[in-house]
């Protein structure tokens, strides 16, 4: 047996090993997601689950084909790992493209920055405007308290206007900055104010903390400024991931073909036992 072979699979075999016992972390998780109460929460238990069962999968396959030195085993493994480098691949590369787009726009007097849903990708502009999704994500945005907690993080006036909200408090807790009504507190304006801009949003905002401007667009571009920061934070992930697989299915390559000459040459020897003892009888 050479060293190359004794390598690759020793590599192999514990990767697989490392990524079934995460697998199983994954799942648990999975698990333990779909008996939490909150129902935003509970919506990602299914394709957390499916994730795990796929890695685990994969990973079997992978540990007992390095174990048996099974080539079959090992290409069936480097098949579905060929599948899963091009499903990253294409995943990253529409990752970039979708959020190539959007951009917060400075207001003066202010820390943060707001935002205007039609800077953003097509592809954005059409989930966020369906009233299917909008009607969960604004179930989602009402539930995690963000905006009521506002009031509790900037107790005065001065704190508030001196603060750097995150892309969804600035969309979704306030009314845009162009309507000009006047800030009482965090968590409330002045809307007997007559707005000085024709924006449908300064019409849609109110101070009750179940409306505030959850059907406003500046919360939808908020909502598209997240999820652009989280896409490009998982897109770059992505892009080590699928270098650090490459590396794997290329190890799973020698191993494979390590494990094919492995078998020829038993068959091989088997052959010459065969022949041999035929010719002594």
């Amino acid at each position: 047996m050479s060293s190359g072979m004794g390598t690759s699979t020793f590599i192999i075999k514990w990767i697989n090993f490392l990524t079934m016992l995460l697998a199983v972390g994954v799942i648990g998780f999975g698990v333990w997601m779909s008996t939490h109460h909150d129902s935003c929460k509970r919506s990602l238990t299914l394709p957390v689950i499916i994730l795990g069962a796929v890695i685990l999968v994969v990973s079997i396959i992978g540990f007992f084909g390095a174990l048996k030195k099974n080539s079959i085993l090992l290409w069936i493994y480097l098949i579905l790992l060929c599948i899963i480098l091009l499903a990253i691949l294409v995943f990253t590369v529409l990752a970039f493209i979708v959020t190539n787009n959007g951009s917060g726009h400075t207001v003066a007097g202010l820390r943060y920055k707001e935002y205007q849903l039609q800077d953003y990708s097509s592809w954005f502009l059409k989930r966020l405007n369906n009233s299917h999704n909008w009607d969960h994500l604004k179930s989602c945005l009402v539930k995690s308290n963000d905006c009521n907690d506002l009031s509790k993080k900037y107790k005065t006036l001065k704190q508030f206007k001196s603060a750097k909200l995150s892309p969804i408090e600035a969309g979704c807790c306030r009314p845009p900055s162009e309507c000009g009504y006047p800030v009482v507190n965090a968590s409330f304006y002045d809307l007997s104010f007559h707005p000085i801009s024709s924006i449908k949003d300064c019409k849609l905002y109110k101070n009750s903390k179940n409306i505030k401007c959850y059907n406003c667009d500046s919360c939808k571009a908020g909502v598209a400024q997240y999820m652009k920061t989280e896409w490009r934070v998982v897109a770059i992930f992505n892009v080590i991931l699928f270098v650090v697989l490459s590396m794997v299915y290329l190890v799973g390559c020698c191993a494979r073909r390590n494990a094919a000459k492995n078998h020829s040459k038993r068959y091989q020897l088997v052959r010459i036992s065969r022949l041999m003892f035929e010719a002594m009888v």
